[in-house]
């Protein structure tokens, strides 16, 4: 059984079908977006490797199937590997009415969309995410980009999929490292918006990181309607969707100073949320509060945190994507459930607390 949700945005709809078995039963959006078509397989081949058979559903529907190989992690969203894609499009005969299908995980979603964004001034595609964080988070929402060395997702588009299919059976291949960064995005959700998720999470634990696809399903589904919800009502990060950078700011900066190399995406949030944690606390977020996220971000678990430049920190969160001519906004809760965009604070509170947070990421 399958849960099915809706994403409305400017350009339409996209469905979100959530569970076990879900790329067993493509919805007539999908199909449509295939159907008879020329389609180009954004992948890597490690998850072609594991999972490529699950694809025979939608592969049947296209006229021709074209598989693209990219690398896997970071690596793949470079402007390179880009027009590389467009070239082989072209060559292969790519035309307005082709399609993408986009098959990894979070950096191959969005190199795919970016490309289907960027071909011949947009094409459809889908989302097919293979782990946790790509599934809750990455797929859905329509941002592609791709990274300059400089900064994060630092060129991109809003261009939203046709579908997305997070078939929760996809992630019992995931180490648990894997599974542990996207269960970070979850948190954030919870925190900044949803409480209940954290509750879910704190529960069914052990599952999740076994990577049990019943367990995993209901999270998934959960953590997609509240993005849908943000989403909806700000679709193009003028204002509210902002709230779902909770954890991010930082943690940009972070993957950025280390190369993206040592830290998963999800780790990075996670060690974003504790920083941003600190500057809740002293605007007024009960310390219980803070303690229950700050505890369940510890069991999940996160590797140790390298050393760093404070300077050149910062120095990356100048640059961050969100940063506006006015400054730099802090996303943090309030309350649970209450989000908050600050950008009032000031930069030497900034500089402090980061020194305090290098000292001892996990102080209160």
């Amino acid at each position: 059984m399958t849960a099915r949700l809706e994403l409305r945005h400017p350009a339409g709809r996209t469905t979100i079908r959530v569970g076990a078995g879900a790329l067993d039963e493509p919805a007539p959006e999908v199909a449509a977006a295939i159907g008879g078509k020329l389609v180009f397989l954004v992948t890597s081949p490690a998850v072609a490797g594991l999972h490529a058979g699950r694809l025979a559903a939608l592969e049947a529907r296209a006229r021709e199937w074209r598989r693209l190989d990219v690398p896997d992690g970071e690596e793949a969203k470079r402007l390179e590997v880009a027009q590389e894609l467009w070239r082989e499009m072209l060559e292969a005969g790519g035309k307005r009415d082709s399609s993408v299908v986009a098959f990894g995980g979070g950096t191959v979603g969005d190199l795919a969309g970016f490309v289907a964004a960027g071909f011949l001034r947009g094409i459809d595609y889908v989302q097919v995410p293979t782990t946790l964080l790509a599934q809750v988070d990455a797929s859905v929402g329509g941002k592609t980009a791709v990274n300059l060395p400089e900064a994060k997702n630092s060129v991109g588009f809003f261009h939203h999929p046709a579908g997305v299919i997070c078939d929760t059976s996809l992630l019992a291949t995931l180490e648990p490292a894997e599974l542990r960064s996207g269960l970070f995005e979850v948190v954030k959700i919870g925190a900044i918006q949803q409480p209940a998720l954290l509750d879910a999470v704190a529960e069914s634990l052990p599952r999740l990181l076994e990577g049990d696809a019943g367990a995993l399903a209901p999270i998934v589904a959960a953590a997609v309607a509240a993005k849908i919800e943000v989403v909806e009502a700000d679709p193009s990060e003028s204002d509210r969707r902002r709230l779902l950078n909770f954890g991010h700011t930082l943690g940009h900066a972070l993957e950025s100073v280390f190369g993206y190399r040592g830290l998963r995406h999800g780790e990075a949030v996670g060690y974003g949320m504790l920083f941003a944690l600190r500057l809740a606390e002293r605007r007024g977020l009960d310390a219980a509060a803070a303690r229950r996220v700050r505890e369940l971000i510890r069991r999940i678990g996160l590797p140790p945190l390298g050393d760093f430049a404070i300077d050149e920190l910062l120095e990356r969160t100048a640059r961050d994507k969100k940063a506006r001519e006015t400054g730099l906004a802090w996303v943090y809760p309030r309350a649970l459930g209450d989000g908050r965009i600050d950008a009032a604070i000031d930069p030497a509170e900034i500089r402090a607390t980061l020194a305090e947070f290098a000292a001892d990421p996990w102080a209160g």
